[in-house]
């Protein structure tokens, strides 16, 4: 079977080739999924250069969700069976850039008939992020002002969709004037172009001074230390990542004066620490894709041959929504 291989780090452009390779097979709690469609991330990029806190051995194939068909269960699966259409996350090295891939079992979930293939690939991790971040972690209300930085990409698109679903006002924040357009598109309330606007300045005049309730940053860097001057009394800033490349240093006296919350958000140790918590947060996403409520932006579509191009450009920050590869 085909697989993009990473076999030396660096630029996904550089160190991606695509091999054949023997089809995996599940081992005890694994299943083998025949993949529709992979979704690029971010951590796919970050593991191509050796940033990402996995750091599995080389070769290796990237592409960390995926929506496919099981063509195979390990001991101990039985809630997929052979023939079952499913998403979850793909088990690095045998991930998802691939004709086959392997999933846990526990990260597994049939696909919800309300979304197509590509839809579906991007459920998993931007949604569940989402889901964890704004209800888990910041205990977003009904009412509140969300305050979503990099709100076009695939991370903070789904925020935005989760949290107008909560019924928050949203307050999204982009890169450019495109977009923008797909910022409102998604349901933002207010949407700034922090090319020739300030966030916070927004944030407070809309407002009326009082600040987001909520920050959901996916971004770290600027838009953190902005969100520290524009957050609510008794706000929640979630550190989601820093796609910017700066990890901040937190001033805590600002926080204690201030008296907002800065709130850490790694989705990954819910599967591990909370398999039944993920189970829930996948009910509910699925029930509000079936409601219409949420439903991921894939912004393209490409064939297998474009995956180190689409990395490449997702790792410029020059995507909106998500690219997948769709077999």
């Amino acid at each position: 079977m085909r697989a993009w291989q990473v076999t030396a780090l660096g630029e996904p452009i550089d160190v991606l080739h695509l091999a054949e390779v023997s089809e995996p097979v599940p081992g005890p709690g694994q299943v083998a999924v025949r993949v529709r469609a992979t979704a690029a991330n971010f951590p796919d990029v970050l593991m191509a250069r050796g940033h990402y806190q996995v750091r599995p051995p080389i070769p290796f194939t990237p592409g960390i969700e995926a929506c496919g068909d099981v063509v195979a269960v390990g001991d101990g699966v039985t809630h997929v069976a052979v023939g079952d259409r499913v998403l979850g996350g793909a088990e690095i090295p045998r991930g998802a850039f691939a004709d086959v891939t392997l999933m846990s079992g526990t990260d597994t979930f049939l696909a919800p008939g309300s979304l197509d293939d590509a839809q579906a690939a991007s459920l998993h991790l931007a949604y569940q992020t989402g889901w964890f971040g704004l209800h888990r972690r910041a205990r977003l209300q009904a009412g509140e002002t969300l305050l979503v930085h990099a709100a076009a990409g695939g991370v903070g698109s789904a925020a935005v969709q989760l949290g107008k679903a909560a019924g928050a006002r949203v307050i999204a924040v982009v890169g450019s004037a495109g977009k923008a357009d797909v910022a409102t598109a998604l349901g933002a309330d207010v949407v700034v172009d922090r090319s020739h606007e300030d966030f916070v300045a927004v944030v407070k005049d809309v407002t009326g001074g009082r600040g987001a309730d909520v920050v959901y940053d996916p971004v770290g860097g600027a838009a953190y230390a902005g969100s520290t001057k524009c957050i609510a009394f008794e706000g929640r800033i979630v550190v989601v990542g820093f796609t910017s490349g700066e990890i901040p240093s937190p001033a805590l006296s600002h926080a204690l004066v201030k008296n907002y919350s800065i709130v850490g958000l790694h989705w990954g140790l819910y599967r591990t620490l909370g398999v039944d918590l993920v189970r829930a947060a996948y009910d509910d996403l699925v029930r509000l894709a079936d409601e219409g409520k949420i439903a991921p932006l894939v912004s393209e579509r490409i064939g297998l041959e474009a995956v180190p191009e689409a990395l490449q450009r997702l790792a410029a920050g020059t995507t909106t929504g998500r690219v997948v590869y769709v077999a």
